[in-house]
């Protein structure tokens, strides 16, 4: 009865720990999707299946396929016309709409 009850409670905190850790990365996501549409105004240039954006400036993100650590640079220090957005978006906007990109990109 004591091994259940042990049982009972590791898979009670694994689920709250599950639960925990996917609302903070639908944060996260969700962060980096209002960065991309509105603070970096990346829509404005890039192609993005998921952000509905048609642009085709840049890149259509949807091929290249980047991962984040590209994204991040790519955004922090610009590259070709794209502007650098270090101080423009703060370290948390540019990490939040890499990690978004990364994965709406794979979608």
């Amino acid at each position: 009865m004591k091994r259940l009850f042990l049982n009972f409670f590791k898979v009670l905190f694994f689920l709250i720990f599950i639960k925990t850790a996917h609302s903070n990365a639908d944060e996260i996501y969700n962060l980096g999707k209002k960065v991309f549409l509105e603070a970096g105004n990346c829509a404005a240039c890039h192609m993005l299946a998921d952000a509905e954006s048609n642009a085709m400036v840049g890149p259509n993100l949807n091929e290249i396929r980047p991962d984040i650590q590209r994204i991040i640079m790519t955004v922090r220090n610009g590259i070709g016309v794209m502007p650098a957005m270090e101080g423009v978006l703060t370290d948390q906007e540019i990490e939040a709409v890499a990690h978004y990109v990364s994965i709406a990109a794979e979608q």
